[in-house]
């Protein structure tokens, strides 16, 4: 019990930094922005999905949730942040470092979570873009704000450590929760269910890449590390997992169903990619 409080300490006071420069940048966009910078922001965000999958390569959690929070406050596109929950590595990188991975192997993997991350949203933004054509979406960042009564007209320091701490309570609680039921579950019985499946190996290991935990990527790394599973089934589970994204996801933005939609599309685009991937016989 004691490993798990430590383990769930640390996991979560990691992503501090994270939330509360990503709140503080909200913050400031709402309060100190004029409308021309607004407007510089939105359009800006057609590239969103380059730089999305870009930031999303790097080894840390935190910037799924960090999207995930600009893309509740509508800063970023629904692109943007299927880029990032794509091509976000969690732990995967580390391991491979730490277990002397071969460096054009771990650039291969990088590379094809890259791509499908930045044609994937580019070709959602382009989609959404087409159907709501000539319509203006509003941003929600007062929204949240008032959601969270964090009283953002006493300055946005204040209300920034306010929405910071509120989200830390909750991954922390989630995060808790999730490392229990791993414990007790064991990694050896996850990692059974994936054992020789060529079709339903990914199919699995997406769901187990939708548990909001940086630990699922851990298990699907060191599965692929000990040959258990295929790089399809792993390119599944790792492609899927966003860390704690999803689950804060669910927490601040409005709307169960789109919220789901998201998840079903992100599930969607992990586990073909690595059905496609398996049916092509890649090795790494």
């Amino acid at each position: 019990m004691l490993e798990i409080i430590e383990d769930t300490i640390i996991d979560s006071v990691r992503l501090i930094p994270f939330l509360f420069l990503t709140y503080l940048l909200m913050e400031y966009i709402e309060h100190k922005t004029k409308e021309k910078t607004k407007d510089t922001i939105k359009k800006s965000g057609k590239y969103g999905p380059f730089f999305g999958a870009l930031l999303g390569i790097v080894p840390q959690c935190g910037f799924s949730v960090s999207a995930t929070n600009l893309y509740a406050a509508r800063v970023i596109t629904l692109g943007t942040l299927i880029a990032v929950y794509l091509s976000t590595s969690d732990e995967m990188l580390p391991i491979f470092l730490s277990e002397g991975v071969a460096i054009d192997n771990i650039i291969k993997i990088l590379a094809i979570k890259l791509v499908i991350g930045m044609v994937a949203g580019f070709l959602i933004d382009l989609v959404i873009q087409l159907k709501n054509k000539g319509k203006e979406e509003e941003e929600k960042i007062i929204d949240l704000c008032e959601k969270e009564h964090c009283h953002c007209e006493h300055g946005i320091w204040k209300s920034a450590l306010k929405h910071t701490v509120n989200i830390f309570i909750f991954i922390f609680i989630i995060t808790f929760i999730i490392n229990l039921a791993i414990y007790f579950i064991g990694e050896e019985t996850i990692a059974g269910f994936m054992l020789d499946r060529p079709i339903l190996g990914p199919i699995i290991s997406g769901m187990i890449g939708l548990i909001p935990n940086c630990a699922s990527s851990v298990i699907i790394t060191q599965m692929y590390l000990e040959n258990i599973i295929s790089v399809g089934t792993m390119m599944a589970g790792l492609l899927v997992g966003a860390g704690v994204g999803l689950a804060v996801l669910f927490r601040i933005n409005k709307g169960i169903k789109e919220n789901i939609k998201i998840t079903v599309l992100l599930y969607a685009i992990g586990v073909i990619s690595g059905i496609v991937l398996e049916l092509i016989g890649l090795t790494i």
